[in-house]
């Protein structure tokens, strides 16, 4: 979790500054142990537990951190979720960076789990993107599985996806972009093409993409898609993409449909962290 400890340290230095946590030092003994609960506060998926507890155990290694649930689980309600045993000065030193982490990731399993139970039955898979907080890659992406849904490729290093600026780059040219990304990937790395217009649909056929990717169509041309593809290739669907249109969508028979919206518009949930002994 190296990328972990990397962002928890950035988080408590943006939070520290260099002369720490003044209120915290004005007005706990060092020493003074304590333990704090957890809240859940309303309906939620679990994802991010591990973040968290790696945010007390980077500022004191030997901070117990205890959850009731593993992420993934779905928890109905107002509920103690976990607890954290540390110094006092601990608890009141992470308790924000850690909220922080655990209600963004919370928030992006809860809606990453909406959005699977919306297509659940059928072949269809929601998947995630880049559009991620500077940092916050990894953990959303794992966030994301946590609520059921799957994840696309991770950076621009494990897979091929070639999009409207890449073809403007060589002119238009749906088979020649195609050419040049098969010649250059590494051998098992599929190939994807993002076309806009349906037109182009044949073109990335023949030029052997592995999956296309329809951008901004809606449904009427999304179902003509699938008809010209008849299963020669993958099709995947972005843009517009709403929870309300996902059965639409598995309906209509596309592979995947990909939503920003799982990592860049989900709501922090309401969590909470209160001391109960001192």
């Amino acid at each position: 979790m190296d990328f972990v400890d990397r962002l928890i340290d950035l988080a408590l230095e943006e939070d520290l500054g260099a002369a720490g946590d003044v209120t915290t030092q004005a007005l706990v003994p060092e020493g003074a142990r304590g333990r704090a609960e957890v809240w859940a506060k309303e309906p939620l998926v679990l994802a991010g537990t591990r973040a968290f507890a790696r945010v007390f155990t980077r500022l004191e290694p030997a901070a117990e951190v205890r959850f009731s649930e593993a992420d993934g689980a779905r928890i109905s309600g107002r509920a103690v979720i976990g607890s954290v045993a540390a110094a006092l000065r601990t608890l009141l030193v992470g308790e924000r960076t850690a909220l922080n982490i655990l209600q963004r990731t919370c928030g992006i399993a809860t809606l990453a789990a909406r959005a699977a139970d919306a297509v659940k039955g059928s072949h269809l898979r929601v998947l995630d993107t880049r559009k991620t907080s500077p940092g916050m890659r990894g953990l959303s992406k794992e966030a994301v599985r946590a609520g059921g849904a799957s994840n696309h490729r991770f950076g621009l290093f494990d897979g091929v996806l070639i999009k409207d600026n890449h073809l403007a780059a060589v002119g238009g040219d749906v088979r020649e972009a195609l050419r040049r990304a098969r010649a250059h990937a590494p051998q098992l790395v599929k190939i994807e093409i993002e076309i806009t217009r349906l037109e182009q649909l044949p073109e990335a056929i023949a030029g052997g993409a592995d999956v296309v990717l329809l951008d901004n169509m809606d449904d009427a041309t999304v179902a003509e898609a699938v008809r010209i593809a008849a299963g020669k290739v993958q099709l995947e669907v972005s843009g517009n993409v709403t929870l309300e249109r996902l059965p639409r969508l598995a309906q209509i028979g596309v592979d995947f449909v990909s939503m920003g919206a799982l990592t860049h518009s989900a709501r922090a949930m309401d969590l909470s962290l209160e001391i109960v002994e001192r």
